[in-house]
């Protein structure tokens, strides 16, 4: 399935650190940046492959919201990385909305 099949709302371009953590992975959680977001999922660039369907965990490094994500697909990057389409798995999660909330409590 192409990642652009399907799409729901526009996705803004913004770069937001995150850990991505598959559960059981012994090389434990990755730190990572999203390419892109919207409410209902984000585009991560990521140097480990992920399964379609598989489930994930998501922790912001900029607010408190920590949730589940879906892999939606995962394209290999001609640098090697993989650009990865994550979809929140909670219904209502505003993620633009955590975000600018963790960064005016820290700033």
């Amino acid at each position: 399935m192409s990642p652009h099949m399907g799409r729901i709302e526009k996705r803004i371009r913004l770069a937001v650190p995150l850990e991505v953590s598959k559960v059981g992975d012994l090389a434990g959680p990755e730190h990572t940046i999203t390419e892109n977001v919207c409410s209902y999922g984000v585009r991560v660039l990521t140097r480990r492959a992920m399964e379609p369907n598989e489930r994930i965990m998501v922790r912001s490094l900029e607010s408190d919201l920590q949730t589940q994500v879906r892999v939606v697909y995962c394209q290999r990057l001609t640098d090697g990385r993989y650009g990865v389409g994550l979809q929140f798995q909670e219904v209502a999660i505003n993620f633009l909305s955590a975000i600018r909330r963790g960064s005016r409590s820290q700033g």
